[in-house]
């Protein structure tokens, strides 16, 4: 039996719905005024930015890292290709904060979420949350959430900066950062590429299929879940 329970969000505990139909445009129409306004502060990230659009071959527009504007339509359009870009998830969980503030966001999770937390915490299971999204936005979640708030049963945040969701070497610092053992870990997400990552250097796995979420494009390889209770504890 897994000691840890490590959670991807969108699919897994939350509908990716929500992500893509509320989040990410709640975002993307706050973008250039949030960028204009804090445009001074934004050097790390207008940096990582400068240096992802090297490497960006879909994007043939110049970024001018002097310009918010030019860096907010950057930031745009790595909003709507959904792009797995950690100065964009940094900024975008900064724009839900003063959603969540202003009583404008409350997260979704599957009914089922709150309850297994619950039954996980209650026999010692801990709970850490992998996920592209910003650590800020990843707790912006889980506490204001329409089931409350759910951090005070998770242990442990992880983002992009641990390295990419389809890159082995990213559970292995996980695994260490954690302190565990990967066979003790279990991660449930709703993509098989990330399942392999983390099953090739040892963790248990789990899909998630949930409602609302697309089809995969190869037969399971995971052991499959609908629901959190499914997962023996």
């Amino acid at each position: 039996m897994p000691t840890v329970i490590l959670l991807d969000i969108e699919g897994t505990t939350t509908p990716i719905d929500f992500v893509h139909k509320t989040l990410f445009p709640f975002a993307r129409a706050r973008m250039a005024a949030y960028v204009a306004a804090h445009f001074a502060s934004l050097g790390a990230e207008i940096e990582q930015l400068a240096e992802e659009h090297a490497r960006d071959c879909e994007h043939e527009e110049p970024i001018d890292t002097t310009s918010p504007d030019s860096v907010a339509q950057y930031l745009n359009h790595l909003n709507d290709v959904d792009r797995k870009s950690t100065p964009l998830k940094s900024i975008q969980g900064r724009i839900w904060q003063n959603g969540y503030k202003s009583g404008e966001l409350k997260s979704i999770v599957f009914d089922d979420v709150p309850t297994a937390f619950e039954n996980w915490h209650a026999v010692g299971k801990r709970i850490a949350i992998y996920s592209s999204g910003s650590v800020l936005a990843q707790q912006l979640l889980f506490r204001s959430t329409d089931h409350g708030d759910l951090t005070p049963r998770i242990s442990e945040y992880f983002d992009t900066n641990v390295g990419g969701k389809r890159d082995a070497d990213s559970y292995r610092k996980i695994a260490k950062a954690l302190d565990a053992l990967p066979s003790d870990i279990l991660f449930v997400s709703d993509i098989q590429a990330e399942l392999d990552a983390a099953k090739s250097v040892g963790f248990e796995t789990a899909l998630s299929v949930r409602e609302g979420n697309g089809a995969n494009d190869s037969p399971p390889r995971h052991l499959t879940i609908r629901s959190f209770a499914e997962i023996a504890i």
